[in-house]
């Protein structure tokens, strides 16, 4: 193993410990929230509603609660942990390291991902206590969890970067991301939408994200999900782009 890959490996393993070893922070959170969301929506206006797409409500609104809890933790992680860096200015070792600018991005990111594919590797296992899960195609659900939550650690990174104080993380997850992912199509199926409210519906990334994920466990889709997935891997090397601008500029961190 070369240098630069044991250092990659111990900045994403004091990463990964940061949240593995605050369990009642970092995991117990989502799982009760969910269990709430799986009783009201689920069971109790579940049972009211009946079925969409012929399957059951709980299964239709379980791939949107395992977005909406992935990428709000790798959002979470990311930015937290780069501004806690920069407001106690440890970041600065990270930073002068002999590690390369696109490691150290990797490092934030990787770590981040994970976190949030556990949460949403958890979500889905509260999910199997109310209903039942056919996992209709493994492989997209793999893929749209990789993606998804690279994506939301590579905008971490950048808010976390961005944000002055700590109350700017919290109106990033609660007041920008939350609402995306409400309004796009968790609760409530597209085809109950028309003219404007439905094309401005596909202008919400969460719209592709929530679509692939109920195909990779549902086996149903809105929209194609080759394309949902072209699109947000796109979007995904985009936002990993910028990452390693910000990061050469040192932007946040000796502006």
């Amino acid at each position: 193993m070369s240098v630069a890959s044991r250092q990659l490996q111990s900045l994403i393993r004091r990463e990964v410990l940061r949240f593995v070893r605050r369990p009642y922070n970092t995991f117990l959170p989502p799982l009760i929230t969910n269990v709430l969301y799986f009783s009201v929506f689920g069971v109790i206006l579940g049972s009211r509603i009946g079925t969409i797409s012929d399957v059951t409500y709980i299964q239709f609104v379980l791939p949107g609660l395992v977005v909406l809890g992935a990428i709000s933790n790798a959002f979470e992680n990311a930015s937290f942990s780069i501004f806690h860096g920069r407001w106690n200015e440890y970041i600065h070792e990270v930073i002068t390291s002999p590690l390369s600018h696109s490691y150290t991005v990797a490092g934030y990111v990787l770590a981040s991902a994970l976190r949030g594919f556990i949460i949403g590797g958890l979500i889905i296992g509260v999910g199997f206590l109310f209903t039942s899960i056919p996992f209709a195609h493994p492989l997209y659900l793999v893929s749209f969890g990789v993606v998804t939550t690279t994506l939301f650690a590579g905008l971490g990174v950048i808010g976390g970067l961005f944000a002055e104080d700590f109350d700017h993380l919290t109106v990033m997850n609660q007041f920008l991301l939350r609402p995306l992912v409400f309004f796009g199509g968790v609760f409530y199926s597209l085809d109950q939408l028309d003219g404007l409210a439905y094309t401005a519906s596909l202008l919400n990334p969460m719209v592709y994200m929530v679509n692939g994920v109920r195909y990779g466990m549902l086996g149903m889709s809105e929209i194609n999900p080759n394309t949902s997935l072209v699109v947000l891997t796109a979007a995904t090397v985009v936002v990993l782009f910028i990452n390693l601008l910000l990061f050469k500029r040192g932007f946040g961190i000796t502006d």
